[in-house]
C-alpha cells in the first residue's frame, strides 16, 4: 500500500512500502477520490512526486494510493475522430464513451532519429500570408503565440480546415488550461 504524504496544489507526493515504488509516468489511483495521478519524479526512499489529473480539494495526508502498473491511456482510432476528450480519455462532449477498445499511452514513444526524414517539405496551408512569410514544415508541430483578440483561434480553425480538405489529413488540437476554450470554438 502507498499513502499521500504531501499536497501542494496539483502536485502530490506519495510514499510506498519499501521496494514497491512505481516507475516514471506510471498511473496511480486514489480510490476514495477517484483521482488519477501520474508519477513525474522519483524522489528516492520509496517516495515519488506526482501530478494530479483532477482537483485535489479534499485530499489529505494518509489517503491510500494504488499503483495501476501502467501509464495513463486514452482511446484511439477512427471512433475518436471529432470527439472532445480530457487527458484521461473521458468524453467532454456529452456523447458517451468512445466505442473503441484500442487505447494508447498519453506519452508515446519518440521517433528515433534514424526513422525521421531529413528532407524538409513545406506544408501548403492555403493561407497565403503564412505560406509566404512563415512556411510550416510538413509533419511538424505548430504553436501560435499572440495577444488577446489578434486572431489565434481563427487561424487555428483555418489551418485545421485546410489540412483536412487539401491534404486529407487529421488535425489534433490539444488545449491546456484557458486554451481548451478554443477546442470548444472549433468543435
Amino acid at each position: 500500500m502507498a499513502k499521500v504524504i504531501q499536497i501542494i496544489g496539483p502536485v502530490v507526493d506519495v510514499e510506498f512500502e519499501e521496494g514497491k515504488s512505481p516507475s516514471l509516468y506510471e498511473a496511480l489511483l486514489i480510490k476514495e477520490k477517484n483521482l488519477i495521478l501520474e508519477v513525474e519524479q522519483i524522489l528516492g526512499e520509496d517516495k515519488v512526486r506526482c501530478l494530479a489529473m483532477g482537483a485535489t480539494e479534499g485530499l489529505k495526508r494518509g489517503d491510500v494510493v494504488e499503483a495501476l502498473s501502467r501509464p495513463i491511456t486514452v482511446p484511439v482510432g477512427e471512433k475518436v475522430l471529432g470527439r472532445i476528450l480530457n487527458v484521461l480519455g473521458e468524453p467532454l462532449d456529452n456523447k458517451g464513451a468512445p466505442k473503441t477498445e484500442e487505447r494508447a499511452p498519453i506519452l508515446g514513444n519518440k521517433i528515433s532519429y534514424e526513422n525521421q526524414s531529413s528532407e524538409t517539405e513545406i506544408l501548403e496551408t492555403g493561407i497565403k500570408a503564412i505560406d509566404l512569410l512563415c512556411p510550416l514544415p510538413k509533419g511538424g508541430k505548430v504553436g501560435l503565440f499572440g495577444g488577446a483578440g489578434v486572431g489565434k483561434t481563427v487561424l487555428i480553425q483555418e489551418l485545421i480546415g485546410n489540412v483536412a480538405k487539401v491534404h486529407e489529413g487529421v488535425s489534433v488540437f490539444a488545449g491546456i488550461g484557458e486554451r481548451s476554450r478554443e477546442g470548444n470554438d472549433i468543435y
